[in-house]
């Protein structure tokens, strides 16, 4: 059976989309094959490494990728799913290929959360929880 390509897209591509990547090739890796990419790709945000190793999951190799580039090498994926607000989604790149949904998860930004370094790792901790709870819900959805 061929896994269906999910790609999560978010602004920065350093918090958000890295972990819902990582919890779907974690939860579904044998159903779907996820990537994440960002609209202005920045760095691995650290509080998103520290946070999902926490639950044992590491994304500190992982590289940010740009969302435009992939929609310039023409990569297809049955679902696209936004990760940011939705104002930020506006700015995804329309996917070719007919069978793409694209779905947006209005997520909040961990990384513009203010306060101690413990305080944005708690957000950090609610995010990646969120995250985690849309991906299942995906999963049971799309099968």
């Amino acid at each position: 059976m061929k896994k269906k390509r999910v790609l999560f897209v978010c602004v920065h591509n350093s918090a958000r989309s890295q972990m819902a990547e990582a919890f779907l090739n974690s939860l579904a890796g044998h159903t779907y094959e996820a990537m994440s990419a960002g609209l202005e790709p920045g760095e691995i945000n650290p509080l998103a490494v520290e946070a999902i190793r926490e639950i044992g999951i590491d994304i500190s190799q992982n590289k940010t990728k740009s969302a435009f580039d992939l929609y310039q090498r023409g990569e297809l994926f049955s679902y696209v799913i936004a990760v940011c607000d939705a104002r930020a989604a506006q700015r995804c790149p329309n996917f070719p290929g007919l069978l793409t949904k694209t779905i947006n998860w209005d997520i909040e930004d961990p990384a513009a959360s203010k306060g101690t370094r413990e305080e944005k790792l708690e957000e950090m901790r609610r995010v990646r929880e969120v995250i985690k709870e849309k991906v299942e819900d995906f999963i049971r959805d799309k099968g």
